[in-house]
């Protein structure tokens, strides 16, 4: 009898991962495409998407589906505690014989980072949550309510409080700032008032083009801008004073933590700022990835069938 493999399907805010490990966690293949995020591309779309990417990552392995003893799967915006039929239903077609694992983004990555169930993960990207679980099996999260409810210290929120504080400079009479001048010359905008075009056109995602000035407001703190700095400290209170509150909530005061999101997966001025504020000893860097953390998941479920 051939030895069980296990199947991670990590759908993060921008990609779709596929992974199969074997019973020591070793990769034997991994593929990736665009998002597979419901609330961008929608349900059915989400669905296609997802089946299509295991299915062609089995086959380009030469793995039959049948070798598949679990799977477990983590999306952006399909969390198990409000989609578990849905992901189950999405996965059940591509693979009928394995025991199917339905988790969140959150969760897999927490996995991944620490390489068991117990412990608290911060993500800082587009959006920003925290998420944890005790010992005692309680989990709880704080945040990720998404950039219209939320999202503090996020990249989102660092992009839009960069803007605003642009738009209300001008509106008082004063001039541009450092920050503010360079964050003009990046979008290529001669006058504030053209931030109203660059905000509102319909062609792209609103939240990934201001999230995605989070890095200029990086790039210019590492160099000493006081403006940047100023907004980073910001975030970077915001995000530790949730990764206390949950532990507080959860009872879990030396939980170990983890990071995760493009703007902690690096050395710069928000993950040094955060890892002294929460008086870490050095930047949390993740054991595998959320792909690798689903697959795990789904092997320890499996494993304690």
């Amino acid at each position: 009898m051939s030895a069980p493999l296990f199947a991670g399907i990590d759908g993060g805010g921008s990609n779709l991962r596929v992974t199969v490990v074997d019973a020591r966690l070793a990769t034997i293949i991994t593929q990736s495409a665009g998002t597979a995020n419901p609330s961008v591309i929608g349900r059915e779309g989400a669905q296609t998407h997802i089946r299509e990417l295991v299915r062609a990552t089995l086959q380009q392995a030469g793995i039959s589906p049948k070798r598949i003893a679990a799977a477990g799967i983590g999306i952006a915006g399909a969390s198990n505690l409000h989609s578990r039929r849905w992901l189950l239903e999405t996965l059940s077609p591509v693979l009928p014989d394995s025991r199917l694992v339905p988790s969140s983004d959150l969760e897999i990555a927490l996995v991944g980072a620490l390489g068991r169930r117990h412990g608290i993960l911060l993500l800082a990207g587009t959006g920003s949550a925290v998420y944890g679980c005790a010992p005692d099996g309680t989990h709880l999260q704080v945040g990720g309510w998404g950039y219209l409810l939320g999202d503090e210290g996020s990249g989102y929120w660092i992009g839009i409080q960069l803007l605003r504080g642009i738009i209300a400079a001008h509106d008082k009479g004063g001039g541009l700032t450092e920050l503010g001048a360079a964050c003009l010359g990046t979008l290529d905008i001669e006058t504030v008032r053209g931030l109203v075009g660059w905000l509102y056109r319909g062609n792209e995602a609103t939240t990934a083009r201001v999230a995605g000035l989070a890095r200029l407001v990086l790039d210019m703190a590492r160099a000493g801008n006081c403006e940047a700095n100023r907004l980073v400290a910001a975030a970077a209170e915001h995000l530790a004073r949730q990764v206390e509150l949950l532990r507080s909530r959860l009872d879990y005061p030396c939980a170990p933590i983890a990071f995760a999101g493009g703007l902690l997966d690096t050395n710069n001025a928000l993950s040094v700022a955060i890892t002294r504020q929460l008086k870490l000893p050095g930047r949390p860097t993740a054991l595998h990835s959320p792909a690798s953390g689903a697959a795990l998941l789904a092997q320890l479920e499996w494993s304690d069938a």
